[in-house]
């Protein structure tokens, strides 16, 4: 026969999760009465940065012996977050930052002539006068930039859908004509800046969310190219170069997959990079000679960029179809 006696027990008020009706014995310091000079003693160390939270530390953060902990945060904020909005391929835009649109082009050519009008013999104005014009007759890739944009905005489901994603170096020139392309169709596009001696600003049409700020030009690098499926090089300087010939090398030395490199304003290019005077001179084989080619307009860009992805049997997307062009 059980005699067990069943009963309610009593169960305790939960207790609260931030807050103790007695305080614990180090929650105060040391008392005056017991030690006159312990508050001091405890001031010094809690200013001390040796007691700096490691993460709340930046001194310590950086320094020498924590860059490959920074390295691995400069990766791994962007990483996460273009993850988080659904980023899985970019087309990448370089160019120009000189390269304003056509009327601002056009309106510094009228200031500089009308500062020459006033002093007609100053051979610096002249110089500067003869450099905005030549940017103002490349200020029409502005406009190519910003249709390409518009095209890669609308590419797949529409604006939402962000699989195949615009990304630039957030600046202005070509990469904000690029990012306001993407905008005007409500799309998002990525913008990667850097930090440097002198603030950079971002484009304002950049995406918020998707707008980051490295530390390291490497890791950008590197962000640049781990979803590309594509490089799209407006006229540019040293960084569209620099971006340009690493994105050949990787291609040439298959250290990455080759994708569709595509050079915009062969005029340009042709005197910029003699590829072919390379290629006579031995110093590249005639078939790296073929690892980029030239458009003009943003359609000619857009369409050789998927048909290069359909010769590999690789559709921009998973479920995209590729359309055969007949021979004639």
């Amino acid at each position: 026969m059980d005699t067990t006696q069943e009963h309610d027990p009593e169960v305790p008020e939960p207790a609260h999760p931030h807050k103790r009706s007695e305080p614990l014995p180090w929650e105060t310091p040391k008392p005056l009465e017991d030690e006159p000079h312990a508050l001091a003693r405890v001031e010094a160390i809690l200013h001390s940065p040796s007691y700096r939270q490691a993460d709340h530390d930046v001194d310590f953060l950086n320094s020498d012996e924590t860059r490959g902990v920074r390295l691995q945060i400069d990766y791994l904020k962007a990483e996460t977050l273009l993850k988080r909005h659904g980023i899985e391929h970019t087309i990448v835009v370089f160019g120009g930052t000189r390269i304003s649109e056509p009327l601002a082009a056009q309106r510094q050519v009228d200031t500089l002539r009308s500062h020459l009008a006033d002093s007609p013999a100053d051979e610096d104005l002249q110089h500067r006068l003869a450099v905005a014009q030549r940017i103002l007759e490349k200020s029409r890739y502005y406009d190519v930039a910003r249709e390409f944009g518009r095209l890669v905005g609308e590419f797949g489901q529409g604006p939402e859908d962000a699989r195949v994603t615009l990304i630039t170096g957030g600046g202005p020139g070509m990469m904000e004509a690029a990012n306001r392309g993407a905008f005007d169709v409500g799309a998002k596009s990525i913008g990667l800046n850097i930090t440097l001696p002198r603030e950079q600003y971002p484009n304002p049409y950049v995406t918020p969310d998707l707008c980051f700020r490295f530390h390291y030009f490497a890791i950008r690098k590197l962000h640049f190219l781990k979803r590309a499926k594509a490089l799209v090089a407006f006229p540019g300087g040293y960084g569209t170069l620099d971006e340009l010939f690493e994105t050949l090398t990787l291609i040439q030395t298959r250290t990455i997959q080759p994708l569709p490199v595509v050079l915009v304003g062969e005029s340009f290019w042709r005197q910029a990079v003699n590829v072919d005077f390379l290629v006579e001179e031995g110093v590249i084989d005639p078939e790296d000679r073929n690892l980029f080619w030239y458009a003009e307009t943003a359609g000619e860009i857009w369409e050789s960029i998927q048909q290069w992805h359909c010769a590999c049997g690789r559709p921009l997307l998973d479920n995209g179809a590729c359309r055969v062009e007949e021979t004639p």
